[in-house]
């Protein structure tokens, strides 16, 4: 599986956000708390984040290795900062192959995108399935060959036939149940908004004046953090938090 961070809210540098904390996204990436499937995150790792001075469309630099290993982010993780992340330290599912295509988080235009969990009998028709789902534009799109990239392609598609965000993730849980099911916790955003699904694996919510962080798990001991029920949606901005059940979507 996977563990994810998207953070919204004032400016932090990498280091901040994804290893300073005591219980920080580098050390879930080995010692996970509350991770349903799998015992490490060491199958690669990735982050993007946003700079509106230069561009709209996020940075984002991934490696196949595992985070503790990737010396070129600790290299510059102390120094770029950002209003927007989203970082993934991912734990691939069996046989899907580690490689630079597979690593989250994912992005299309201003979009990045993490998948925590996995399809069921993916390997055995379900892909062939949802690929069918797509416009050939963004079935054309999809490099690899993990369910997470094709579930980033049904969000986007959504998106393109009119879905707000948190209606293109909800639709894209309420596929995927209707095709096989599986773990569908999703995170989207554009920098300036996330939505997210809890839906079959941990997440958790803070919120306070400033910042919203939706993540796999609380990486510190704020007070602010919830935990998001089974089967609920995530929706926030810098500062703001709402979370419903999926269903009224």
């Amino acid at each position: 599986m996977c563990r994810f961070v998207a953070y919204l809210g004032p400016v932090v540098t990498l280091e901040e956000l994804l290893v300073a904390p005591p219980h920080s996204l580098v050390h879930q990436s080995w010692a996970p708390e509350r991770q349903v499937s799998g015992v490490v995150n060491a199958d690669g790792f990735g982050v993007g984040w946003y700079d509106r001075r230069r561009r709209p469309e996020p940075a984002v630099h991934r490696a196949t290795k595992p985070v503790w290993a990737d010396r070129s982010f600790a290299s510059f993780s102390g120094v770029v900062a950002s209003h927007a992340v989203l970082a993934v330290a991912r734990g691939a599912t069996a046989p899907a192959p580690v490689e630079e295509s597979g690593t989250q988080p994912f992005s299309s235009g201003p979009w990045l995108f993490a998948h925590n969990g996995s399809v069921d009998g993916f390997r055995e028709g379900v892909a062939s399935r949802l690929r069918r789902r797509l416009s050939p534009e963004r079935e054309s799109a999809i490099l690899g060959a993990s369910d997470s990239e094709v579930l980033f392609a049904l969000a986007l598609h959504a998106m393109d036939s009119g879905a707000s965000p948190e209606g293109a993730v909800a639709s894209v849980v309420a596929t995927v149940a209707e095709e096989s099911g599986g773990r569908v916790n999703l995170a989207l955003t554009d920098g300036d908004r996330v939505a997210a699904t809890r839906a079959g694996d941990s997440l958790f919510a803070l919120s306070d004046e400033q910042r919203t962080i939706v993540a796999s798990e609380p990486f510190d001991e704020d007070p602010h953090w919830c935990e998001v029920p089974e089967g609920s949606l995530v929706t926030g901005t810098a500062g703001h938090v709402g979370i419903r059940p999926m269903e009224a979507a």
